[in-house]
């Protein structure tokens, strides 16, 4: 393929690329979405090995890598649970950084990459050099520790160290003076000293990064790196002056920092606080004067019979899914319950908090693979002002999105966190294991008011009853 031909066929990519991102921003055009991007990466990898820049005796290896990676991919997709695909998100995010600084490396050490270039050209080229291989390491050691705090291998406290911020300043004072002696490097062997101090520095900010975040924050975290890892393949796409790959990467990237901002609105936090970390994670400390209130009363529990009796006599109920329903699997019997009120006349619909689960649209994927119809599913802000309005409100599996200490409690460290207002229905239902706190390791007050009913017990287990006494 001619270098026209070539041009051509990336600005079909790029275009299917935006048609993408347009159909994943919603349930119903997800699936076009998704086949857009499908045959968008398909024309950029054909018309990249066929086009002028790859020899023919670089087929084999390009096939051969096709094959592997595809054989990897393949396995995931079939193996992976829906309940690990946050922890398989980071781990892909982790690839595409690793990617980025290997790259840099390549082309830094190739002669025919940067041995013609002279003067301001060599500076600029080796700048993207050494930035792109900076944000591929922090993208791909803060990938791994978020990998680990996502599959529960690394604890989802914060790791706190003493004058943290001092020690992030000082890294990145070190990074811009090797930085410039990078630059003023008269021969590839005495840059790469300045670039190896770099690379350390880079992988050991990324693991500081995240292990300073709560594990409340994490469903900002992993947006954040998809953003990171955006970034990182323009970084590639400047480094082998590759202008799909450019454009690529400053989607994902803008795409990926929009979603960490909508994120951080969604739990009244910013982005600063994020990265400066401290929240979530932990058992709650004893409380201090002066601390967040501790909860007051008794739970009242209710069983799966009550529960069923509950559900049938309502004319509206409200179902908000969390994390607890994706351990369990229960998605399908929550779908086969909906199926069955619907059946019987009862109004039911799904609130959906932007930070439920572990991940953006976590909920939303697993109530589409159980078939859910889509226009019942719908986002905390159409539907708080229904609960008073509404005879159920079932929880399940979900905590600090349902927490009323958002709104009564000044002194809580979710304090001004956009919650669903469960507690306003006749009747809230909360499905839970125990009266543990949730994922932020804040005590929630709604679980001893009066109106509420707490079912214990596996999620999946429990619905499969409340289905039993339904039907029956």
């Amino acid at each position: 393929m001619s270098y026209s031909l070539v041009t051509v066929a990336y600005i079909g990519a790029i275009i299917l690329f935006i048609l993408s991102l347009g159909g994943l921003s919603h349930p119903e055009t997800s699936r076009r979405g998704n086949l857009y991007g499908i045959i968008g990466m398909t024309i950029a990898v054909l018309a990249t090995v066929f086009g002028p820049m790859v020899t023919a005796k670089g087929y084999a290896w390009i096939v051969g890598a096709m094959v592997v990676g595809g054989a990897v991919g393949l396995y995931a997709a079939r193996t992976v649970k829906m309940t690990q695909m946050p922890e398989l998100v980071a781990l892909m995010h982790s690839l595409v950084g690793l990617a980025a600084a290997l790259v840099g490396f390549a082309t830094y050490i190739d002669p025919a990459a940067t041995g013609n270039l002279q003067g301001a050209e060599k500076v600029i080229h080796e700048i993207e050099i050494y930035i792109g291989i900076l944000i591929g390491l922090v993208t791909f050691s803060g990938s791994i520790i978020a990998f680990g705090k996502l599959s529960g291998k690394i604890g989802g406290k914060p790791l706190l160290l003493p004058a943290r911020h001092w020690l992030n300043l000082a890294g990145l004072l070190v990074v811009i003076y090797f930085g410039a002696r990078f630059i003023q490097a008269d021969s590839i062997s005495s840059g790469m000293l300045p670039l190896v101090v770099m690379s350390v520095i880079a992988l050991l900010f990324g693991i500081h990064m995240v292990m300073a975040i709560g594990g409340a924050d994490m469903p900002v975290v992993v947006s954040m790196l998809n953003s990171y890892s955006g970034w990182a393949a323009a970084a590639t796409g400047f480094m082998l002056s590759n202008d799909l790959l450019i454009v690529t990467g400053a989607l994902v990237g803008s795409s990926g920092a929009i979603l960490s901002y909508i994120m951080c609105r969604a739990m009244n936090r910013n982005f600063i606080s994020v990265i400066a970390g401290g929240f979530g994670g932990g058992a709650p400390a004893p409380a201090a004067a002066g601390a967040a209130a501790q909860p007051q009363g008794e739970a009242t529990p209710v069983s799966a019979a009550e529960t069923a009796e509950l559900l049938r006599d309502a004319k509206n109920v409200i179902i908000v899914p969390g994390y607890g329903m994706a351990v369990a699997q229960a998605q399908h019997t929550v779908q086969e319950i909906t199926r069955h009120l619907r059946e019987k006349g009862v109004n039911v619909r799904f609130g959906i908090h932007p930070v439920a689960g572990r991940m953006p649209g976590h909920m939303n994927v697993l109530l589409a693979e159980a078939k859910v119809p889509y226009d019942i599913v719908l986002e905390m802000d159409e539907l708080n002002e229904d609960f008073p309005d509404t005879d159920v409100a079932m929880v399940i599996g979900a905590n600090d999105i349902v927490n009323p200490a958002a709104q009564d409690d000044p002194a809580s460290p979710i304090a001004g966190m956009p919650v669903l207002e469960v507690w306003k229905a006749k009747t809230s239902i909360v499905m839970k294991r125990s009266m543990a706190s949730g994922y932020a390791g804040v005590d929630n007050p709604l679980f001893y008011k009066e109106n509420n009913r707490m079912l214990f017990g596996d999620a999946k287990k429990m619905l499969d009853e409340v289905l039993g006494v339904l039907k029956g």
